[in-house]
């Protein structure tokens, strides 16, 4: 009786793990949407800049747009902000930027990614170097970095900081 049980138990375990996952898809290499009857929902990412590091300014570009192609498979949009503030702001300054060309083509590709410019730091940069800081044309400036963060974590929208 409880042999039987046991069997048919495990029976039914594999075969939702069997169903869960349909060979081909598994097999393709492509990205696999959950199992289920679940409705096509936004994603909202928001990825934080606040070193001028260039490869962590590399990483966040990376980040979003890997994120981006993922969702954009599996047919679920995803809305990304990157916000830049401190030292990252380097990362949208036109005079200083060493990924405003990958940023131009990024934007171009995947207006679902928008970038924000922290408008404190463009101040205390324009004071601490007695000039105006322009930033790259797809920058928005925001009243704070931190807060326009903060503000959108509080909206549910998913943090990462590479």
């Amino acid at each position: 009786m409880i042999w039987s049980l046991v069997v048919r138990a495990a029976t039914v375990c594999v075969a939702a793990l069997v169903l869960a996952v349909p060979p081909a898809a598994a097999e393709s290499g492509k990205p696999v949407p959950p199992a289920g009857n679940f409705t096509k929902r936004a994603h909202r990412l928001v990825l934080q800049v606040n070193t001028s590091e260039p490869a962590t300014m590399n990483l966040v570009l990376n980040n979003a747009t890997n994120a981006e192609q993922y969702y954009k498979a599996i047919g679920e949009r995803l809305d990304i902000e990157v916000v830049a503030f401190g030292p990252g702001l380097h990362m949208l300054r036109d005079d200083t930027s060493p990924v405003k060309d990958r940023i131009k083509a990024i934007t171009r590709q995947m207006p679902s990614i928008s970038f924000k410019a922290c408008g404190n730091t463009q101040e205390a940069m324009g004071k601490a170097e007695n000039k105006t800081i322009p930033l790259i044309a797809e920058a928005t400036v925001v009243k704070s970095g931190i807060v326009r963060v903060m503000e959108l974590q509080e909206q549910g929208w998913t943090y990462v900081r590479p």
